[in-house]
């Protein structure tokens, strides 16, 4: 697959390494952003929270708008 952004800007020659997990939109090393998450298990009538993160891939576009404040 060949990156979203990349093709937007014309260069068509970007390979992807994974997909927004936000937009679905596949995303290039340059675009793309490795966050972690905290894993939220529902436990009865409240939530455990995992001690490992884990990590999502988001896209540059997405990762801005989560972030603006």
């Amino acid at each position: 697959m060949r990156c979203y952004d990349c093709l937007q800007e014309a260069r068509s020659d970007t390979t992807s390494i994974g997909v927004c997990s936000r937009c679905s939109l596949a995303t290039c090393e340059n675009h793309a952003r490795v966050r972690q998450v905290r894993v939220t298990h529902q436990n009865g009538l409240g939530a455990s929270h995992g001690r490992i993160p884990a990590r999502r891939v988001i896209c540059h576009t997405c990762d801005m708008a989560e972030t603006a404040h």
